[in-house]
Parts: structure tokens; sequence; C-alpha cells
């Protein structure tokens, strides 16, 4: 629940704090509200509340960026073209340590047992889980050969091309399911106070994992990983004519 004032937000937490204090028979210091408006203007930012669902939906987005350093990885090996092992190796390592170290991991702690305990899609959720099994087997591997040795032999560059394109194969449709059946779903399986708990436990872990602006941090690392292999720019998979 956000407090509006004069076009300002205050958040909950300091909204029940003033609210005690006047309970309390005790002034209010004009302090605390110009903080709040404050932060509001652009001075001590106050971090946005970002609800579970979206708050996954974004770090798949994290995923699709990835996905697409593969297929650009598959592409130049099919085409016998320079690729940049780094890429790979940097790419996989994200996969490792933010989508299935952190990412799933939310998903198999704290979505997937809700799901279960109501009877309310635990076919998709049992795929789901032994498709985050299979994912890390992948990257294991993925992370072994991404070497300059392996793109040397064609024998062990076409299996690491293999399994890049048998993750980017399983997890497009992994994560679309995810997005449109599962996450839209949330809500009709835990009250309104677990569902803005889960929001905090989630930012809890991405900070206690990644420190402040771990999403962002990881935005940046995935970006620089596109512009060593050319395909950062947005406006060149425009198609024309």
């Amino acid at each position: 629940m956000k407090l509006q004032d004069s076009g300002n937000q205050l958040d909950r937490r300091s909204f029940m704090h003033v609210g005690t204090l006047v309970g309390t028979g005790l002034l209010v210091p004009a302090t605390l509200v110009a903080e709040q408006r404050a932060g509001a203007r652009g001075g001590a930012e106050p971090e946005e509340d970002v609800a579970p669902p979206e708050d996954l939906m974004r770090e798949h987005g994290v995923l699709k960026r990835v996905l697409l350093v593969y297929e650009e990885a598959i592409r130049r090996i099919d085409g016998k073209k320079d690729v940049p092992v780094d890429a790979v190796k940097n790419g996989a390592e994200i996969i490792r340590t933010f989508i299935e170290d952190y990412h799933e991991k939310l998903e198999e702690d704290y979505l997937f047992p809700r799901f279960e305990k109501a009877g309310k899609l635990a076919d998709l959720t049992k795929v789901l889980r032994e498709q985050h099994q299979a994912g890390r087997r992948v990257t294991e591997q993925i992370t072994q050969l991404a070497t300059a040795q392996t793109l040397k032999n064609p024998s062990s560059a076409t299996k690491m091309k293999d399994l890049m394109r048998q993750f980017v194969r399983m997890y497009e449709p992994h994560e679309a399911r995810e997005d449109t059946v599962l996450f839209p779903a949330l809500r009709s399986v835990v009250s309104k106070h677990e569902f803005d708990a889960l929001g905090e436990d989630f930012e809890k872990k991405e900070h206690q994992l990644f420190g402040e602006e771990g999403f962002e941090k990881m935005v940046e690392r995935v970006a620089s990983i596109e512009k060593s292999l050319g395909i950062y720019e947005l406006a060149q998979f425009t198609p024309h004519g």
C-alpha cells in the first residue's frame, strides 16, 4: 500500500512509523516526511517495490540475453568463424550463478511447493524441476568445454555447439511457460500477506548473494558479453525492406 501525499509517495514502513507516533501522542518530526519527499525527488532514492512475478520475469530477461549469446556462438561455429571463447564461458557463468543457483532456487524453494501444496499446476512444476536439473548438467559441460583448445578441435567444438543448442531449445519454452502460466497464477495460491513477503524474501536473497543492485550488475555483465560479440546494438536486428 502506498500513501499519496501531494504527488509524492510515502513507503509503507514509514507510514506505519508515522501512524505509531501519532497514536502514542508524540509529535511527528517534519523531517521524516521531508526525507521521504527528498528521496522521491531524487535525493536518497528509495528502492522500488517489485512484485515477485515481475522480479522473476525480468530475471528471465537476463536468461534470454544469454541464450542470444549462445545462439550467436552457435552461428559462428556453424559458419567456421571466430568465437571469443570468453563470451561463452562468461555467459555460462551467469547462467550458473544468477539463474541456476539463485533464480531457479527461488522457484524451487518458494514457488513450486506452494503450487504443489495447493494441488495446482503440479504436473507443470514437476517438468520444470526436471528441466532445471537437466539444465545444470548441460551448463556444467558447456563450462568445461569453453576453452580455446575446444574451438581448435572440430569434434569438441561441435559438441559444445550441440550443448548450447540443447540448452536454448529447452529454456525458450521453459521460461515462456513460466511467464505465461506459472507466474500469473501465483496470486491464486498465496495470500496477499504471503505475496508481499515473497517479494521481500527475493530481495534479501538477491542482496545476500550479489550485493546491492545485483540485477543491474548482471544486466551490465550480459551487455559486456554482447558487445564483445558485436550483438549489443538493438537496431541491427531490425529488418529492412
